[in-house]
């Protein structure tokens, strides 16, 4: 849909209401500067730029939410994080860039206030104009006004000369469900022939990727661009009853060989599993979890060959998620996106760490009934329930720029739907760029490897006799847009994403 139509929709479908708004926050714009504006109304929606390149960037990003958080802001909305080249002076370090929406009751001036206290409590020195700074924080809009006081101009004057203003000003605005105050920015933006093409005229989504605007995940002790390769997540099973290769790595010494192996061959993280979710897998306890799961990953903690390598924990208990963290796990794998914990999103808030948040329906002992394997259209409903997964996990206080999307291969699917899956990541991603363009821009992981279905279309009932197919199955995922396949079989499949790396990436070079 063309995304000047789809602005004016109302979360509703209706039209009416959001043209009035547009109307509304057109004669706004034209109306004469305010000298002094406080508002009146109980709650303004706010959109909040953030900057960092003094010190630990990212530390001082989420000092700043947290402190907004206190404050009266209300984050409601996450973009994505960018590290870019400074401008104006460009003799300093690169900066990380993001920007925020969100709901607060302060007034303009009084949110300036409150910004500038938080700089100030973070470090930040008068110093030279647009040089280095620990932390800077601009309002870019507040609600439907337009401000302009020898203090405040909004919106910010600055907007759309800026890459790494716009570049995160754009992943907050696709949005159905707030059409009607996507219209009001719009609206005040009309000078500039709007937010969108002002975008475009800078070159949009073309400029991520280049050396001065990255689109980045924080993980580990780095910034992961993961436009620029796919990574491979080594399996590795403590359990006695996974569906592949259940009961062959319980033991410390034949764990620790196997992630030896998984290295030697090319993995790029080693996803640690102490819980069965195969179909019908009975459910053990965080304890029993913990207890396969803790002499594991200490001793891999240990190993020179990890050096590097990101270490990611499949559960769904937050006890576990946070003893794996405390131990040194950098991504927690979470096959239920919170569902199956209620305390899950809150403890991965403040663990600070990547998310990988999977669809599924029900849980492995009920996802395969067939109440949960229907669906009139897989990629709507995939996407719409997932997002409602993604979208519960941010208003937690997990950012956007911490989750992986999983489409969830295998669970609560059948054969069909899993090969319209493989077939149509991108219809995933275009499904929740609707509701938000941040989080359809989030890494996106498959697991296919030796699964079910791959069996029934190739009549090999074995698990362990797929990985030909498993090979194949991620081929076809990294040619439609995965960015990290989940596989047992780690030499051969990097093989096959390192020829699908190439190709892709002759495609866009023509």
């Amino acid at each position: 849909m063309n995304i000047f139509k789809r602005l004016a929709l109302t979360k509703h479908g209706c039209r009416g209401a959001a043209i009035e708004s547009y109307r509304a926050c057109f004669s706004l714009f034209h109306s004469p500067p305010h000298t002094s504006v406080e508002v009146h109304a109980q709650e303004a929606e706010v959109v909040i730029a953030l900057g960092s390149n003094v010190g630990d960037r990212l530390h001082n990003f989420n000092e700043a939410l947290q402190l907004m958080n206190k404050s009266g802001i209300h984050i409601t909305r996450h973009a994505c994080l960018y590290e870019t080249e400074p401008a104006y002076v460009t003799d300093q370090p690169l900066f990380l860039n993001s920007a925020v929406r969100g709901i607060t009751k302060l007034g303009p001036h009084e949110l300036l206030g409150v910004l500038k206290k938080i700089e100030k409590d973070l470090g930040r020195t008068d110093g030279i104009r647009y040089g280095p700074r620990p932390i800077d924080l601009d309002i870019l809009f507040y609600g439907k006004l337009k401000i302009q006081s020898e203090i405040l101009t909004v919106p910010h004057e600055r907007i759309w000369e800026r890459p790494f203003v716009m570049a995160p000003l754009m992943d907050l605005l696709g949005s159905y469900v707030d059409s009607d105050t996507i219209a009001c920015w719009h609206a005040l933006s009309i000078h500039s022939g709007g937010l969108f093409k002002s975008w475009e005229k800078l070159g949009g989504e073309s400029l991520i990727g280049k050396d001065g605007l990255k689109r980045v995940l924080p993980i580990g002790n780095h910034l992961w661009d993961w436009s620029q390769r796919t990574s491979i997540m080594g399996i590795l099973n403590l359990t006695p009853d996974s569906f592949s290769d259940g009961g062959k790595f319980q033991s410390v010494e034949a764990a620790v060989s196997q992630v030896r192996s998984m290295i030697s061959d090319g993995a790029d993280i080693i996803d640690l599993g102490a819980q069965s979710t195969r179909p019908m897998a009975t459910r053990v306890s965080a304890e029993e979890e913990l207890d396969r799961l803790i002499p594991v990953l200490e001793a891999v903690m240990k190993m020179p060959e990890v050096e590097g390598k990101l270490l990611s924990v499949d559960t769904f208990y937050s006890e576990v998620a946070s003893e794996a963290v405390g131990k040194g796990a950098h991504i927690v794998n979470d096959i239920s996106s919170g569902q199956l914990d209620s305390k899950m999103l809150s403890v991965v808030a403040g663990l600070k760490v990547p998310y990988v948040a999977m669809h599924m329906r029900g849980d492995p002992s009920t996802m395969q009934n067939s109440e949960n394997l229907k669906y009139e259209n897989v990629y709507q409903q995939v996407a719409s329930e997932l997002y409602s997964r993604v979208r519960d996990a941010e208003l937690s206080g997990v950012p956007a720029w911490r989750i992986i999307i999983d489409p969830g291969i295998g669970f609560s699917k059948n054969t069909e739907s899993n090969l319209d899956l493989l077939n149509g990541l991108s219809n995933i991603r275009a499904e929740i760029e609707k509701r938000s363009l941040g989080l359809s821009h989030a890494p996106m992981l498959i697991g296919p490897s030796r699964k079910r279905f791959l069996g029934d279309v190739c009549g090999r009932p074995a698990a362990v006799d797929r990985d030909p197919a498993s090979v194949a199955s991620v081929t076809a995922g990294v040619l439609c847009g995965a960015n990290i396949v989940r596989v047992h079989n780690v030499r051969d499949c990097l093989d096959a994403v390192k020829l699908c790396d190439a190709m892709l990436k002759r495609r866009r070079s023509i």
